[in-house]
Order: structure tokens, then C-alpha cells, then sequence
């Protein structure tokens, strides 16, 4: 075949010419794009408004495109398709009739479809998870000894170790199993409950039966039970209404398309786009969107899953379950189920280090066999192999993560009966570590309960008129009634002419709902054809409503300060008439009492080594009062000035763990607590309630959602409790550490074991050639975790301080313990060479003997590692479960020695023992037992020995923190003028990229203040994270103001961002002054090398150190 030149080579025709065919696209392009302007712009909008319909239509294409594909562990040799979402809901199955609803016989296929509206699906194939059981590095090594068996046809040790294999398989999937149903049946309690039409009646069902296209009632206080389009107001039940306005909707919509000139100035704030009608609902969407104003619908908009309905009631129709809703994804991002905890990490570790060492023994005895001409697989009872199975099943615990998964689940079991649901089983271990705990006011460490004390009422005001304006405004929607709107209708009840005024006539026009942002609600009424304007909140909310009298505003500044003063919490009252000024009626005064038990559980508390701090919405003053009542200190700090606040990283940390309590706190500020506290080293535990309460739930240490948490925060949390009161966490505190005994007590005593018979085996078979028989090795295999499951069920002390693992401290112990034990067996081996027989009174298998002893000593053990191992912990005596479940296995062992069971080939008598000779193995054992008894008593009461392993808590970087915290205030600030553009460095909010107004002062120096005034500058900024911090150094990015203070300090600063430059009087940006802030400090952070702090500086910085 000829060569062709590719330079000269003609293409094929019928290839055809790629670049000719992009050219041509290319002109094509250009053509669909001429002619006037606006046509063209309107001519782009239809091109892509069709091809998001087609993007649309193709979705199911999509699905199977981006689908994952995964290798189960089982079957590795195929890939198995995983669902990476929910799959489109059809949209015919949205338009179901609203006063009929969905059939019931339309429910299943939809639930095939879309599944169970829940975040998170309970279902777990039991089959699977029973297989789990025989995973990981100990079960591997257990598996590869039944292979070894089977190789060596040892049929007796490979039927028993099977059965140990199947025997704590069974009893692990079994107790996991029953913990995870009494798990199951405390949630079906708390299950969110939702209103449905189904087969023409409205009925009331789980909201985790909803399915794609259920009509479900939204009513004002109810939270909504999954993603829901707005059909209609609920009196609009043919929906005449509703179709009037949306039709008015899409004739508005192409009015507004037809337009091909925007809208003058004057309109842009007030047009929002389309006509959609009045709104129908108001929803509070603050925990998805961050917005704290609650949010009109109208008919067609969603209405979000979790988010809570605060005005209206409304028809909706599910359009997707609550995996594929906005808060179903974003849960989904946070959700971390396949992290291991610190328990497994643990686990595994050990698991390793146990595994590395059973190498390492088998690797001696084989070069000693090696020169002793040991055979590989003959003789039957002593060979390198038969060493290799002795070693695999003593070397590493079979039982270990079974005994350790059955102490979690039966913990857990114990906890659900107490009110206290564990989402995971490691959560155990971190509740038992806490050493700080953010606790809610409400509900927590109060009863809950708010009371109406006697209200204060302005002069002249009629104390009826009054209480009529206050429930005014209040929502009147009784089926969902807010705690405080609750109390103040009730207060009804003492007033009756306030009761006699509102059975005329009233009817209200509108009703806005509290916010955090304006803290009031209003409502606007109307009577006899008088409108009235009624508002109910914080009393400075209040006080902005107007300019009232400066002597009547004194007056209620003073008793509003008087309430907080007693721990009361004040609402201000006020109305307005049509063409008439505001007027301030007076005060309503709550009382929230501290729960009984809660200082009691304080203190208790406290002796836990556990530092409990109060998080509240509350102003400073009652928060303070609230401290005074409950036992607590009275560090009270307002959470707004002091994390987002002007102090140094360090300062604010440290303020931060000295705190007490935190008032006027917003979920956000949970986060940073949790935060600043972890970043000191200390495990923390949160409790929260509410959807915003989430993220702080989950980045705690372990996340506590209280009784009456919403879905999305039970969802995030570790545990649930179902019962109110700081009592009920610190029990669970104390049960956990009782747990986390229990399985540090067995992980102890089973390193002992491994290490006792290694040592002792390979010691025996260097020297004499000599083994235990395998057959009775794996018996005392079967003993030693046979016995130890009960510890699962023992009584065990709580440590009085937060607890930890101290591997170093355990690994210490446990081989001083199995060292102590190799000594004991080779004692009593070596008696056996005196002439008398030594232990052995008149004869006996020296096979017996060994493994009765090994058998009592290993299981007494137990009740040495149980005892309390922290100084200070009372200690308990064992449950009737532990002692029986050791001594049972102690008379099965002294049968065997007795009837000479598995003992091999016997010199004379078959193998058996004399009673005689048992007797004084039980009392030797014993002796033995009491020896490792005082060792260990002795070992825990080394103070150094009690530190080693221990995690240092409260541990501080003062310049790290610092230039962190710095790092976080910086922002990147994009500036450009007539001289061109440039980036700087500024802090959060102080930097703008507007012109001043006039440059007259852009080249004086900045003046210096007094320390007074610099103090109290310092001490009121700080308003928040919007507002950016006000300390960063002056020297970052200043322009010429930074310039001139280079000159006054005399040194030489870099410029803080690249392409940095002085600007005229045009390009100078709006900046902080240097009088106005306090922070060298943070500079000498940045910048520790080129710059120095005066005293003036640090005295400057000191002054930050004030009370926020």
C-alpha cells in the first residue's frame, strides 16, 4: 500500500471537513443573533427556556449517567449500581385533587418510587450484618486458624473454633439487634405527625408515610412534613380561588415579557417581578436560609421540609420525599456514616499491635524448632504448625470486638430505658469523655414553665385594655400555641372585663409574627370601624416603635432593668390608633422557675469534673439572676460582643472556657463555641432543639438534642433525649462512663491473657520442647470469653472525671499483669520437677495441671481489672451475672483436670487429676490472683503512671489562636478609581471601597485617645460577624492613613496586600481610624518581626479585657 504525504493527502468527501463544519456553526450563530437589540435578547431567553425544558425532559437520563458504581465487599468481582439521589417525581403524579387526595391504593407505588419521607432509612438487611461479624484483623487471623486446622486435620479444634467464631457472631448481631429495636420503638414515639387527605378524609398519619403527590394541610405552629407546593388558602377548597390567581400569575408573567425597556428607578425596589397574588402563609425558614424574618408564600410557592409555619393555613401537595428535599441534601453533605470513631480506631489499633506480636512469637519458636529439627507437620501434637494454630488462637482475642460491640448495645438498651435514644454506639464512649457541657436554659435547666407575674402597667392605662391589646397581639391559633403567646392568653383568666372586650367585633386584618430581627409582633385589628395597630415584644423593640416621652421611657427602661434584675423577662405592650400617636400600655412580666433538681445536678456535676455552661436568648441580667438561682458563677458574657467581639484569638478563647454562661445567643454562636472550646483540646457536649441547631450538634463532640427537638436536629445529634433536664444527661454521663469501664476493664484483661500465654508457650517450647495441648488451648480460648461476655451486664463505677483510654497506661499494666501470670504457671511447672511430685500430691497429668491453673487465674483476673482504675472512684462489688459466669467456667475447667478430658496420651491414671491435687491449684491460683492484686492496686496509684496516655485539655497557643482569629477577620477588598484598581487587605467590615466625603483629613495624623476612651471604644464594638472585627491592625491595608502611622511610630511596615498602593484624595477608601480601635496586638502577631507593641499599645489591649 502506497504512502500518502499528510500534508498533501485530500480528505474523504464523506469524512467531511470538521473545521469547514465549525465555521459554518460559526455564521449560523452569528445570523441567529442579528437584528435589534431587544429582539435578540428576547430571541436568547426562548433558546434557553426551551433547552432547560429539554435538560427537563432528559433528567431520567441524567440519573443513570451520574449513577455510582460501587464493589461490595461480598462481591467484589461486580460492580453494583448505587443510587446517587432520588429519582424525578412524574409530574402528572402532582396534580392530585385537593378534597379527594391521593387513594389508598396509589400509596404503595409511589413509596416503591420515592421510599419513606425520612432523612435517614432504618432498614438494614440482618443477613448482612450478621456476616459483619466475622470482618475485620482479629476475625481474619480466627478464620485463618480454622484453615490451619482443617490443613493439620485436626477436626476436633476446627469444629470448636467454628463454633466460637458462629457463637459470638450470633450473640453480637443478637444484642446489637435488641438494643436497635428498643432504639426503634422509643423513635416511633417521637415521630413527626402530619395532616393528609386520603380517600376524600383528612386524617392525621406519620409524616414518614407521606408520598409524592399527598394533599397535606399546613397550619400555622405545625412544622412542615416535607417539601410542599402552596395549592391554595385552606377556605379555598375548590380551588376556584387559587386558579384565579394563578392565572392572573402567568398573564402577569407575559406582560412582564412583552416589555422590552426595564422598569424606571422609582419601581426597582418595589416590583418583585409577576403578580402572584396576596400571600396565603408566612413560614420561618431562618434554619435553612440563614433569613430571620419569617417568609410570605404565595399559591404555587414550596414550602420547605422542616421549616415551621408561623402565619396561615393552607392546602399543599407533597412534590418529594424528604431524601430528595432542600434539607434532605444538605443533611446529606454533613452526614458521615461511614467515619470510624475513636472506639473502632482503638479497636483496630490493638487488634494490630496484638496481631504483630503473635508474628513475632511465632517467628522465635520457628527459628527455635528450626534448631532443634522440629518437623513441619509431624508429630501430631508437636510441630511448627501445630505452634503456628497454638499461637493464632491465644495471640489474638476472638471475643474482643464482640464483648466490646455487646457492653455498647446493652448500654444502650439501658439508656433507651431511660429516656435516652443513642444514635450510634461510639457516641457512648465520647458522653463519657465530655469534660464541658453547653446546655440550653429552657427546659433543661428550667422547668419550662413560664408564669405571669404581676405585670407592669403605665398611668392612667386600664389593666384590662391592657391584657386585651396583649393577647391582640398574640397568635390565635390554640392547636400551636408559642410558650409566651400561651401564658399571656391564659393570663386571660384573672382579667375577666379584658375578657368581656374581646367578644365584640374584632376581626384582624393582619398579623406579622415575631422575628429575631425586629423582636416584636404586630397585628392590626379592628372594631366598631376603629383600626387598631397592637404590638407585643422585647421592650427596646418597643420603644423604637415611636419618640415617646423621655421621662415615661425612664420609667420603663427602670422596670424592665428591675425584672431582669430578678431574672424575670419583660415584654413591652403598646398600641396605635388610626390617626393617633403610639402608646406605651405597660409591661408584661415571665417567669421561668429553675427546675428542682437542677442545682443539686449542678454540683453533681461539677464532682464529674464536668463544667457545665448555660446557653440562653436571654438578656445578660436575667441570665445572670437565672446563674444565681441554679448554683452557677455569675461570668455571664453577651455571646455577640464577645466571640464576634475586639478581642485578641487567645483572650476570647480564654474568656470563652472561664464562662459560665452566654446570653443573647443565636445558633451560630453555638458553632463557635463548640469550636473555640474543641480547639483548647476539650470534648464537648451540646444540647440544641431547633433545625439551625444542627450544625453545632454535629461538629460537638457529642451532639444532645433535647426533648421536642425538631427532625433535622435528632437527625444530627448523637443522642436524643426524650425526657427534660439536665438530671437525665448527667445520669446518661454516668452510665457511659460505667460503660466505658466495662470495656476498658475486659480490653485489659484480655492483653493480660495474650501476653501470659505467649510468653509462657514460647518459653516452654525454647527450653523443653514442651506445649499445652492445642485441644485444651482452644478451650481456654472458649473460657475466657464465654465468661467475659457477662461483664457486658456487671455493675461497674463511674470514674469521677472525664474518662480516657491511656493506651500507654494499658498497654503497661496488662503486660506487667500477663508477665506476672507467665511467672505463676512457670512456678508451678517447675514444682512438678521435685521429688515429692511438688503440687502434685501423688500424680496427675502435668497437661491437666497447667491448664486448670491457666484456666482459674485467667478468669479471677477479671475481678482485678474491674476495680476502679481512677483515684477517688468508690468501687462496687461484681453482678450475680459476672460471678456466675466465671465460676462456672472455673468448675467446667476443674472437671477437666478431674476426668483427664482432651488430655492426650497419659503416662498412668488416663490423664485425670486427684481431688486432692485440684484443691491445691484452686489455692495456689488464688495466691497468685492476690499477688497481681496488690501489683495492681500499686500500679494505679503511681501518679506519674496516671498521667501518661492523658490528653492535655485546655491547652494554649497564644500566637497561633491570635493569627488565626486575625486571619478569619481579614477580608480581600477590591478598590478602583481614575489611578486604576488594586486589592487590600482590611478587617470584616471596616473597610469600604467608597470614597470619604471630602479628603480634607486624609493627611493628618491620626490623634491619640486616652486609655479611658480607648476602652470603652474597644468594649462597644464588636456587633457581630456581619460587621467584620474592629481590632485587626491599622497597619493592614490602609492606604495613607497607614503611611502617616508609620511615620509616627518611626518603623517600617510592608505593605499588608499585593498591589497595595497610597491613594488621592479620589481613591482613598472609608477606613477605621486608629483611634477608634485597640490592636497592635494582633499586628505584633501578624508581623512579630518587624513591628513592637508600646505600652501605650498593651495598655490599650488590656483595656479589651472588660466585661462585654
Amino acid at each position: 500500500m502506497a504512502l500518502t504525504h499528510r500534508k498533501n493527502h485530500k480528505k474523504d468527501p464523506e469524512s467531511g471537513d470538521a473545521d469547514a463544519e465549525a465555521k459554518r456553526n460559526e455564521e449560523e450563530e452569528k445570523k441567529k443573533y442579528e437584528g435589534e437589540e431587544y429582539d435578540v435578547l428576547l430571541r436568547y431567553v426562548e433558546e434557553q427556556k426551551q433547552r432547560l425544558k429539554n435538560k427537563k425532559d432528559d433528567d431520567g437520563d441524567d440519573d443513570d449517567k451520574n449513577a455510582k458504581y460501587v464493589r461490595k465487599w461480598y462481591a467484589p468481582w461486580k460492580k453494583t449500581k448505587v443510587e446517587s439521589g432520588t429519582k424525578k417525581v412524574p409530574q402528572e403524579w402532582l396534580e392530585t385533587d385537593r378534597q379527594k387526595g391521593l387513594s389508598s391504593s396509589d400509596i404503595d407505588e409511589r413509596r416503591k418510587h420515592s421510599g419513606w419521607n425520612e432523612l435517614e432509612s432504618p432498614s438494614e438487611n440482618q443477613f448482612i450484618k450478621f456476616i459483619s461479624y466475622f470482618r475485620g484483623p482479629i476475625l481474619y487471623v480466627m478464620e485463618l486458624a480454622v484453615l490451619l486446622a482443617a490443613g493439620l486435620r485436626d477436626w476436633i479444634d476446627f469444629g470448636v473454633i467454628i463454633g466460637i467464631l458462629f457463637l459470638n457472631a450470633a450473640v453480637g448481631w443478637y444484642q446489637e439487634k435488641q438494643a436497635g429495636d428498643i432504639v426503634a420503638q422509643l423513635k416511633a414515639g417521637i415521630a413527626m405527625k402530619s395532616i393528609v387527605v386520603r380517600d376524600g378524609k383528612e386524617q392525621e398519619i406519620e409524616a414518614r408515610e407521606l408520598v409524592p403527590g399527598d394533599i397535606i394541610v399546613l397550619e400555622e405552629g405545625n412544622t412542615i412534613a416535607a417539601d410542599a407546593k402552596i395549592l391554595g388558602d385552606y377556605q379555598d377548597k375548590d380551588g376556584s380561588k387559587s386558579k384565579e390567581i394563578l392565572d392572573n400569575h402567568e398573564k402577569s408573567k407575559k406582560a412582564k415579557g412583552q416589555q422590552n425597556e426595564s422598569d424606571d428607578e422609582d419601581h426597582d425596589d418595589d416590583d418583585e417581578g409577576p403578580d402572584k397574588g396576596p400571600s396565603v402563609m408566612s413560614v420561618d425558614q431562618s434554619a435553612i436560609t440563614g433569613e430571620s424574618l419569617a417568609v410570605d408564600k404565595f399559591v404555587g410557592d414550596i414550602a420547605y421540609y422542616t421549616c415551621g409555619v408561623k402565619r396561615g393555613k393552607c392546602f399543599g401537595v407533597v412534590t418529594v420525599s424528604a431524601k430528595g428535599s432542600f434539607v434532605g441534601k444538605t443533611a446529606a453533605l454533613v452526614s458521615s456514616s461511614n467515619e470510624k470513631g475513636h472506639f473502632q480506631i482503638v479497636l483496630g489499633g490493638i487488634g494490630t499491635t496484638l496481631l504483630v506480636m503473635v508474628v513475632a512469637f511465632i517467628f522465635a519458636v520457628w527459628i527455635g524448632g528450626f534448631f532443634r529439627g522440629t518437623n513441619i507437620a509431624t508429630p501430631a501434637q508437636n510441630n511448627l504448625l501445630v505452634y503456628a494454630l497454638i499461637f493464632l488462637i491465644i495471640g489474638v482475642p476472638v471475643g474482643l470486638p464482640v464483648v466490646t460491640t455487646t457492653t455498647l448495645a446493652v448500654g444502650a438498651a439501658y439508656l433507651a430505658r431511660r429516656q435516652a435514644i443513642v444514635q450510634k454506639l461510639t457516641a457512648i464512649e465520647s458522653l463519657a469523655g465530655v469534660d464541658i457541657l453547653c446546655s440550653d436554659k429552657t427546659g433543661t435547666l428550667t422547668a419550662n414553665k413560664l408564669s405571669l407575674n404581676e405585670p407592669y402597667i403605665a398611668p392612667d392605662v386600664d389593666p384590662n385594655w391592657f391584657m386585651t391589646v396583649a393577647v391582640l397581639a398574640s397568635s390565635h391559633n390554640v392547636r400551636g400555641l408559642d410558650p409566651i403567646d400561651k401564658v399571656t392568653i391564659v393570663g386571660l383568666k384573672d382579667f375577666p372585663k379584658a375578657q368581656e372586650m374581646l367578644k365584640g367585633g374584632w376581626k384582624t386584618h393582619k398579623f406579622t409574627p415575631f422575628d429575631p430581627v425586629s423582636k416584636r409582633i404586630t397585628a392590626e385589628v379592628e372594631k366598631d370601624g376603629k383600626h387598631y395597630t397592637c404590638a407585643k415584644g422585647a421592650p427596646n423593640a418597643i420603644l423604637k416603635l415611636a419618640k415617646f416621652d423621655a421621662h415615661t421611657v425612664a420609667d420603663y427602661r427602670n422596670q424592665a432593668q428591675q425584672f431582669a434584675s430578678r431574672g424575670f423577662r419583660s415584654l413591652g405592650v403598646a398600641v396605635k390608633e388610626d390617626g393617633k400617636d403610639w402608646e406605651l400600655l405597660g409591661m408584661l412580666c415571665m417567669f421561668d422557675p429553675p427546675r428542682g433538681d437542677t442545682a443539686k445536678t449542678i454540683g453533681e456535676a461539677h464532682e464529674l469534673g464536668i463544667s457545665v455552661k448555660m446557653l440562653t436568648g436571654d438578656a445578660v441580667a436575667i441570665a445572670k439572676e437565672t446563674c444565681k438561682q441554679l448554683g452557677l458563677k455569675t461570668n455571664v458574657y453577651d455571646s455577640e460582643k464577645l466571640i464576634g467581639g475586639g478581642m485578641a484569638g487567645s483572650d476570647i478563647r480564654d474568656f470563652v472556657e472561664a464562662a459560665d454562661g452566654f446570653a443573647e445567643v443565636f445558633p451560630e454562636h453555638k458553632y463557635q463555641v463548640v469550636n473555640l472550646l474543641q480547639e483548647r483540646g476539650h470534648l464537648t457536649a451540646m444540647t440544641g432543639d431547633g433545625v439551625n441547631d444542627a450544625p453545632s450538634l454535629k461538629k460537638a463532640d457529642c451532639g444532645i438534642a433535647v426533648e421536642g427537638a425538631s427532625d433535622a436536629a435528632r437527625t444530627a445529634a448523637d443522642v436524643v433525649f426524650l425526657d427534660e433536664g439536665l438530671s437525665t444527661i448527667i445520669t446518661a454521663i454516668k452510665v457511659a462512663r460505667q460503660i466505658f469501664h466495662r470495656m476498658k476493664a475486659y480490653i485489659i484483661y484480655r492483653i493480660a491473657l495474650c501476653v501470659h500465654l505467649q510468653v509462657y508457650l514460647m518459653l516452654s517450647i525454647l527450653i523443653k520442647n514442651e506445649t499445652i495441648r492445642v485441644d485444651l488451648i482452644v478451650f481456654l480460648a472458649i473460657f475466657a470469653d464465654v465468661a467475659t461476655i457477662a461483664i457486658a451486664y456487671d455493675r461497674a463505677p463511674y470514674a469521677r472525671q472525664p474518662v480516657e483510654w491511656q493506651l500507654p497506661k494499658v498497654w503497661i499494666i496488662s503486660t506487667i499483669m500477663g508477665l506476672l501470670l507467665a511467672a505463676g504457671t512457670w512456678i508451678i511447672r517447675g514444682t512438678l520437677y521435685l521429688e515429692n511430685g511438688g503440687i502434685v500430691q501423688k500424680f496427675g497429668s502435668v497437661q491437666e495441671v497447667l491448664f486448670l491453673e491457666v484456666a482459674l487465674t485467667e478468669s479471677w483476673v477479671i475481678f482485678i481489672t474491674r476495680l476502679a482504675q481512677e483515684p477517688g472512684t468508690p468501687n462496687v462489688f461484681p453482678s450475680f451475672q459476672l460471678i456466675a459466669a466465671v465460676f462456672g467456667v472455673d468448675l467446667l475447667a476443674s472437671f477437666f483436670a478431674a476426668y483427664g478430658w482432651i488430655s492426650g496420651p497419659a503416662v498412668e491414671h488416663g490423664g485425670w487429676v486427684d481431688i486432692v491435687t485440684i484443691i491445691k491449684i484452686w489455692g495456689y491460683s488464688f495466691g497468685v490472683t492476690v499477688i497481681i492484686l496488690l501489683v495492681y492496686l500499686i500500679l494505679n496509684k503511681i501518679t506519674w503512671l496516671d498521667h501518661i496516655g492523658r490528653v492535655s485539655r485546655s491547652k494554649r497557643n497564644e500566637k497561633l489562636e491570635n493569627f488565626l482569629t486575625d486571619l478569619q477577620r481579614l477580608t480581600i477588598v477590591h478598590e478602583s478609581d481614575h489611578n486604576g484598581s488594586y486589592f487590600r487587605f482590611a478587617s470584616g467590615g471596616s473597610g469600604s471601597a467608597t470614597p470619604k466625603e471630602g479628603g480634607d483629613d486624609k493627611d493628618k495624623k491620626p490623634k491619640s485617645k486616652p486609655k479611658k476612651e480607648q476602652e470603652t471604644k474597644s468594649s462597644d464594638k464588636g456587633k457581630g460577624v456581619e460587621g467584620g472585627d474592629k481590632t485587626l491592625t491599622d497597619h493592614s491595608g490602609k492606604g495613607d492613613q497607614a503611611e502617616a502611622q508609620k511615620q509616627e511610630d518611626k518603623q517600617q511596615h510592608p505593605a499588608s496586600g499585593p498591589g497595595s498602593k497610597v491613594k488621592g484624595k479620589e481613591g482613598e477608601p472609608t477606613e477605621v481610624s486608629t483611634k477608634e480601635t485597640s490592636q497592635d496586638n494582633s499586628s505584633g502577631n501578624l508581623n512579630k518581626d518587624n513591628s513592637q507593641r508600646t505600652d501605650e499599645d498593651e495598655r490599650s489591649s488590656e483595656g479589651t479585657h472588660v466585661e462585654p
